[in-house]
């Protein structure tokens, strides 16, 4: 079995192999090095992007790559109207929130309107670290808590706060010593229908040993399609009752919606609406306004009151006026060009084909998804072991062929399949190409 890896070292570029990179690769890599070391790129031959439109994107020379990936721009690299609209704005203003302006009022209007009635408020931030920070702040300062419980593999982002509760940075980040941890709901190990009841029952146990120790519980922070994890999304409705569970111990529930949110199931535009239950705090990032910064954390009125009466809340660059135009941007696109249903449509052909792949190749153990967000668990069929070195050819493979993907879960055993929202039957049949040959090249 392969030794755990962390996830910002997964399908990553190693400096010391510049060497075999052509001389204007070099000198890029070389020039990184102003950067930091902190810093990673893709793949052993890393990629120099140009340009991109809709779900492609184009090299330095050209090439047209295939981008399964990037859940950032997620009505697709570049779209016309989100570009206008950011164009438009910048063009005539761009400040932060202390003066009144329309552009955010009217953004948080149709937001709140697509989320559950009871969350009708809603402060925004830059980045869902940020985001995921003054959730965890507003948790603790509602419940007179400390402990904030999440998944195993879980990543909620890099402020001080925020990696503490993200134990998939890596054993050289130190977890805050108010984390509870939960097992990942692997229910390729466990199963479907028994996966609620379990992961209640870690729930609970979780916050017993907090309270033994002397820590208050104030919260689950929880990212519903576990993308870190190793995308487990489950059949709807089982997360319900570990919601329910927080809840009956006092806690609250953070719903963190920057991978799940904004179409990306299929089923639900949020993530928890696929489970049927409402959450205390909903957080958000990435896909909102297509490439530009921009987050926000919603939450009930009472239990952001309760917060800004002790505590005034200010970010600069967030809510800022370009930001308002983009995510409206996003948001029209999302609805006019009906990306739900697509990621829906588009997702479930997706799996089919995986799935008739995988009775071509046995190590394929097992096809995980919930619209444009799939997993694809690489296992030895002899041992049940993890491939986890060949799952990273395979990606390397790939790339060679101009199709972007990478991985995820403890061992970077499974194929993280995250692509824009505008994916077409054409780009999956062009994946499902890129992927068929790749595994033939390796022999899986």
């Amino acid at each position: 079995m392969s030794a755990k890896t962390t996830i910002l070292d997964m399908n990553r570029f190693d400096p010391s192999t510049a060497s075999s990179l052509d001389e204007h690769k070099r000198d890029m890599v070389r020039r990184r090095a102003a950067l930091g070391n902190g810093y990673r790129l893709f793949y052993r031959d890393p990629v120099e992007i140009v340009r991109g439109t809709g779900s492609h994107v184009f090299d330095e020379q050209g090439n047209d790559y295939l981008d399964a990936y990037n859940n950032v721009v997620s009505v697709g690299h570049c779209h016309p109207h989100v570009v206008e609209a950011i164009s438009r704005q910048a063009a005539l203003l761009n400040t932060h929130t202390r003066y009144l302006h329309e552009t955010i009022l009217d953004y948080s209007e149709r937001l709140l309107a697509k989320l559950p009635e009871d969350i009708d408020r809603i402060t925004y931030q830059c980045t869902g670290s940020e985001a995921n920070d003054l959730a965890i702040r507003i948790a603790r300062n509602y419940t007179g808590g400390r402990g904030i419980i999440v998944t195993n593999e879980a990543y909620h982002g890099n402020t001080d706060l925020v990696s503490g509760f993200s134990p998939s940075i890596g054993m050289g980040q130190e977890l805050s010593p108010d984390c509870g941890l939960l097992p990942t709901p692997d229910t390729h190990l466990h199963g479907d229908e028994a996966i609620g009841d379990y992961m209640a029952a870690k729930l609970n146990e979780q916050i017993a040993l907090m309270e033994a120790r002397g820590v208050k519980f104030a919260g689950l922070l929880v990212d519903s399609i576990f993308s870190s994890d190793g995308i487990f999304p489950g059949k709807p409705g089982w997360l319900k009752k570990v919601a329910d569970a927080a809840h009956a111990a006092g806690g609250l529930y953070i719903a963190d919606e920057v991978q799940p949110g904004f179409c990306r199931t299929g089923d639900a535009f949020w993530g928890f609406e696929r489970h049927g239950f409402v959450p205390d705090i909903v957080t958000m990032g990435k896909p909102m306004a297509n490439g530009i910064a921009c987050s926000a954390t919603a939450v009930r009125h009472d239990i952001l009151d309760a917060f800004t009466a002790r505590i005034p809340y200010f970010n600069t660059f967030a809510g800022n006026p370009v930001a308002m135009a983009a995510a409206s941007a996003t948001l029209d696109v999302m609805e006019n060009e009906d990306l739900m249903g697509n990621a829906r449509r588009i997702g479930a052909m997706f799996v089919s084909q995986l799935e008739g792949l995988a009775v071509e190749h046995p190590c394929i153990a097992d096809i995980r998804g919930a619209g444009l967000y799939i997993g694809v668990d690489f296992d030895d069929p002899a041992t049940g072991d993890p491939m986890s070195v060949e799952t990273l050819e395979l990606i390397e493979h790939m790339r060679r062929r101009r199709v972007l993907t990478s991985n995820c879960g403890s061992f970077g055993n499974i194929l993280k399949i995250r692509t824009p929202l505008v994916f077409s039957a054409a780009d999956v049949d062009r994946y499902m190409t890129a992927l068929a040959d790749s595994l033939d090249a390796l022999g899986l």
